[in-house]
């Protein structure tokens, strides 16, 4: 096997099924690097054909020494540092991987890689990954039968397990809750009805849907950033709808845009925010003076009543409490804390990763179709949760498959190919990570 030593960078939350897959192949070298080699060592314990190391990815020499000695690198580690692993595999003749969106700055080194004989495989993840190589599936089926797609909808959410959704939220942190809250400030477009809809970032939760999934019941949906370019990207030359969007329990939309109007979204640094406490924090977002009830007051500023079910979840969280405020100097990274303090798994307790794709298609006879495309893929009580399975296998899979040599593609790509998605599905189904489809006429 020509490329079978591999190097995985980071070894967070979601990186352990992943590798597990790669070390059980025991014609490949594994080495995974982390900053505290401890996760490492915890990730290869008991394989023969794992290695931990430490790394300081901002140490450039150090992290050109280990990509020397692999052959494909797969980055785990945060989305700012893949250029500067894919800048070292350009230079030293080594391929690469990642679960993350092909950023503008990847994009560029294409020609490079293609140059070079090398494969930059992105993407590999479950939104970006398992939502593509599944669309695709149904997408090339449908045109290979002589068919069109006139309305692509693909919508993604990682939640509570419905027996463990227990909170006022609907929703708990299985990665960073500053990304989550961020997320909130994101405008989205997409194209709906043969129109595109656009939406600014203020008013993205005032857009939410509600969509009735078979076993689960009504949840809300909001639209994820620009879905346009997926027009193209999925060969969608017909379509006259193309919608991206993420899941949520009920509540989460009207909730999340409560905490924007507030305010509560904010990273200007202040200074006067240490020593307070969570009301007198938000007294002074609101204008509160010391005799107002300073609930009533953050009510009254978002048009809401103090008794309202979006006003006892922020009394929930503890925003109108005496406790203290963490030690930081603004208020997104203070909330981001507190929601990371009150949403979390608790042991035992699992995830569910929920991803749906629903189409109209026009069939070769002018008949059409309404096909949906659904995977419910839980977590495994005190083992792995649903959001580290469906990240990290699809992309071990994918570089099992370019260490045997079995995707004859350079340059930089994602999954939307037949002959990655094809194998990488199988392989998922093999674990028990599945779509199931369903296809019925319409009138």
């Amino acid at each position: 096997m020509k490329n079978n030593k591999i190097l995985i960078l980071g070894a967070g939350l979601v990186s352990k099924p992943g590798v597990t897959y790669l070390l059980e192949n025991k014609n490949l070298k594994v080495t995974v690097a982390s900053r505290t080699v401890s996760k490492a060592e915890a990730l290869v314990k008991g394989f023969d054909n794992g290695i931990a190391r430490q790394v300081d990815v901002e140490n450039a020499e150090e992290l050109e020494k280990l990509v020397k000695e692999n052959d494909i690198m797969i980055s785990l580690l945060p989305w700012v540092h893949h250029l500067k692993v894919a800048d070292l595999c350009i230079k030293n003749n080594k391929h690469m991987a990642t679960t993350s969106y092909v950023s503008e700055g990847m994009r560029k080194l294409d020609a490079d890689a293609k140059s070079k004989g090398l494969l930059f495989l992105n993407e590999m993840g479950v939104d970006p990954g398992i939502d593509h190589m599944s669309a695709m599936k149904i997408i090339d089926e449908v045109y290979h039968e002589g068919g069109k797609v006139i309305h692509f909808y693909s919508y993604c959410g990682g939640l509570p397990a419905p027996k463990d959704n227990d909170n006022p939220y609907g929703y708990k942190f299985s990665w960073s809750p500053k990304g989550v809250v961020l997320a909130s400030r994101n405008s989205a477009r997409f194209l709906e009805n043969g129109k595109v809809v656009e939406i600014e970032g203020k008013n993205l939760f005032l857009n939410k849907r509600i969509e009735e999934v078979e076993g689960l019941g009504s949840l809300e949906v909001y639209p994820n950033r620009d879905s346009i370019p997926y027009k193209e990207l999925y060969g969608l030359k017909d379509a006259e709808t193309v919608m991206r969007g993420t899941y949520r329990y009920i509540g989460w939309c009207d909730t999340l845009k409560k905490i924007v109007d507030l305010g509560l979204v904010d990273d200007t640094p202040l200074p006067n925010l240490k020593g307070k406490t969570y009301k007198q924090m938000m007294a002074d977002l609101v204008g509160a003076v010391e005799k107002d009830d300073v609930m009533a007051k953050a009510a009254q500023k978002v048009g809401l009543t103090k008794d309202s079910e979006v006003m006892g979840r922020l009394e929930w969280l503890g925003l109108f409490s005496d406790e203290k405020i963490p030690d930081f100097d603004n208020r997104l990274d203070i909330l981001g804390q507190r929601m990371q303090d009150k949403l979390y798994y608790k042991d035992g307790e699992v995830d569910m990763l929920l991803l749906r794709h629903k189409f109209v298609v026009e069939n070769k006879d002018g008949s059409r179709d309404f096909i949906t495309s659904t995977m419910i893929d839980y977590g495994i009580p005190h083992g792995d949760s649903s959001m580290a399975r469906t990240v990290s296998l699809p992309l071990a899979i994918g570089v099992n498959m370019m260490a045997e040599g079995k995707i004859n593609l350079t340059g930089v790509q994602i999954p939307t190919i037949k002959e990655i998605y094809e194998p990488v599905l199988h392989e998922l189904a093999r674990l028990n990570i599945k779509m199931v489809e369903k296809r019925v006429p319409l009138k």
